[in-house]
């Protein structure tokens, strides 16, 4: 069972990113206040749910949450800045964006670049602990999805329609065999070097 809140007087904000390990695409995050004392019996981390799951779950989170939002930091950006600072700048545009001014944020993972003054916690796994944070991690998760199954269509031999960017063995065939996208992240190692015996 997934916690409704950490602070339980405050206005409370979870917020997720995903994409973080991909070779291509944006890092997107998320940032989700809920109704004190929320439930519901579906809402977990993206990662253990299923695809149809997600997608009804997000008209859920839609429906019931006082505010959300969600933003992404372009390929471009992650190779300017490195891709732990674009997790956290694509947190903080969420949270510029929300309605809602919260009063304390759940991050999930173990580090986060304060956001103004706003006191803050970090959580490991914390998708899998605070209803919030799920719920960001559905929308970020859902968002980057879509965008990775509509970059596929115009880039096709890569299989981002179902690795979403991540180093699968189809995305790295499609690299060796087509070169790379105006979409990939020239920071990142995208094929495994090889060492050359003589």
């Amino acid at each position: 069972m997934l916690l409704s809140s950490f602070t339980p007087d405050l206005i409370e904000a979870g917020c997720d990113e995903v994409g973080r390990g991909c070779l291509a695409g944006p890092v997107v995050a998320a940032a989700v206040i809920l109704p004190k004392n929320y439930t519901h019996e579906l809402l977990n981390d993206s990662k253990q749910l299923t695809k149809e799951d997600r997608i009804s779950l997000q008209l859920d989170i839609i429906r019931d949450a006082l505010a959300w939002a969600v933003a992404e930091v372009s390929n471009e950006e992650i190779d300017e800045i490195n891709i732990l600072n674009a997790s956290f700048k694509a947190m903080h545009l969420a949270l510029d964006r929300l309605t809602l001014r919260p009063d304390f944020l759940l991050i999930d993972g173990n580090r986060f670049k304060p956001y103004g003054e706003v006191k803050f916690e970090c959580v490991i796994k914390g998708d899998g602990k605070y209803l919030s944070i799920a719920a960001a991690s559905v929308l970020a998760k859902n968002y980057r999805d879509d965008l990775m199954s509509k970059f596929s269509e115009e880039f096709p031999g890569y299989g981002w329609h179902t690795n979403v960017g991540y180093p699968t063995e189809e995305h790295r065939d499609g690299i060796r065999q087509l070169g790379i996208t105006p979409l990939h992240r020239r920071s990142f190692q995208l094929l495994p070097s090889q060492l050359e015996l003589f």
